[in-house]
């Protein structure tokens, strides 16, 4: 393995041994704008995939970053499906183009046409596809914070699909959320057992290139909304006097 290709270890706060309180200063300007740069240009891949294989263990380096998300009560309710095989790749891409014109139905007869237009899913162009799954009793019935908040499994699994996106992005790997599909499908193809959750079904490799802001806004399905629209101030609906960013 090479030094470029190695999997990074994960340091412990400077100064600090494992198990023990240690510095936590802030990042330095470079480290501070990479971290930025990764969250700001973080794209939602449908169409740009290479067919470059991912290498094992770049594929793992992006899934111990998603392993490291936050969880309540250090749950780990997490698993990770890792879909190469062709079959069953197409088996699911069945299921998306079921799933997509049972939506398009539900839409306004006007917006039909856009809905057709775009790009929702790269099922078969990427080379891989991961389902995050949430074992929902992996630590018993209820869990550590768990008790008056039960959803809380499934919020941290999406904490872990956020940090392999993330991870993705600086690594050069595009990933796509793939949604427009029943669980029950999912759960059929590939052998999800009953009480586990399918959280979110990916399609991930290789891309050269990105729009430079979110596809469904380049071709004008939705736009990001201000900021300072969905900040309040102590209570719902009170509007913070300053929330733009800089």
């Amino acid at each position: 393995m090479s030094d470029e290709t190695r999997v990074i270890p994960r340091p412990y706060a400077a100064g600090a041994s494992e198990g023990e309180l240690g510095p936590a200063a802030p990042f330095d300007a470079a480290e501070r704008a990479a971290v930025y740069r990764a969250i700001y240009t973080r794209r939602d891949v449908r169409n740009e995939f290479l067919p470059e294989d991912v290498p094992q263990d770049l594929l793992m380096r992006i899934l111990d970053a998603a392993h490291h998300a936050p969880s309540v009560g250090f749950m780990q309710p997490w698993n990770f499906i890792v879909i190469r095989d062709a079959a069953v790749r197409r088996a699911v891409h069945e299921a998306f183009l079921r799933g997509a014109a049972a939506e398009e139905q539900m839409l306004d007869a006007s917006r039909r046409a856009h809905y057709r237009n775009l790009k929702l899913q790269g099922i078969l162009k990427a080379p891989i596809n991961i389902c995050v799954t949430c074992d929902r009793r992996r630590h018993g019935e209820t869990g550590l914070g768990r008790t008056q908040q039960p959803n809380t499994d499934l919020l941290s699994t999406a904490c872990a699909v956020q940090n392999l996106w993330l991870a993705a992005r600086v690594e050069g790997v595009g990933v796509g959320w793939v949604s427009i599909m029943q669980e029950s499908d999912l759960r059929a193809i590939l052998g999800v057992p009953e009480d586990i959750a399918v959280v979110a079904y990916l399609c991930v490799g290789f891309v050269e290139r990105a729009y430079g802001k979110p596809e469904l806004e380049v071709k004008r399905w939705a736009s990001r909304l201000p900021l300072e629209t969905l900040v309040f101030a102590d209570q719902w609906g009170r509007a913070c006097s300053s929330t733009k960013p800089p």
